[in-house]
């Protein structure tokens, strides 16, 4: 398994922009499907977004298509989700996950990825 923590997160005002991070230990992060996935209170973990290990295919859920970025830098062991055009409801925990080491298919079930990191509050304000 691979360690994960996320940085970033803070309180930013509606239609602003933040930027977490995932760091990742160990020299395997190129070989490990990664994902964000976030949760806020009262409701059920969801899956946010998806990067491929062998092709950097990427993946979004329906609500942040084209208002967030994910991308990764293996060289940096690193995992980044660029989120733009904030909305209140985009406040939550948010989490990064990683798939058993060399998963090539994509899965937005959260039981389905088997290491996490502790998490990053992100707080939308009007």
């Amino acid at each position: 398994q691979v360690q994960l923590v996320e940085s970033g997160g803070g309180l930013v005002q509606a239609g602003g922009s933040l930027r977490l991070s995932c760091a990742a230990s160990g020299r395997t992060f190129s070989s490990y499907f990664m994902g964000w996935f976030r949760q806020a209170p009262g409701k059920e973990r969801e899956f946010v977004a998806a990067i491929s290990w062998s092709d950097q295919s990427t993946y979004y859920a329906d609500s942040v298509k084209g208002r967030f970025t994910i991308s990764r830098d293996n060289a940096k062991n690193t995992m980044s989700l660029q989120m733009n055009s904030l909305k209140l409801e985009d406040t939550a925990i948010y989490y990064c996950a990683a798939r058993s080491r060399y998963t090539l298919s994509f899965t937005r079930v959260p039981e389905r990825y088997d290491s996490w990191g502790q998490g990053t509050q992100v707080t939308v304000s009007s």
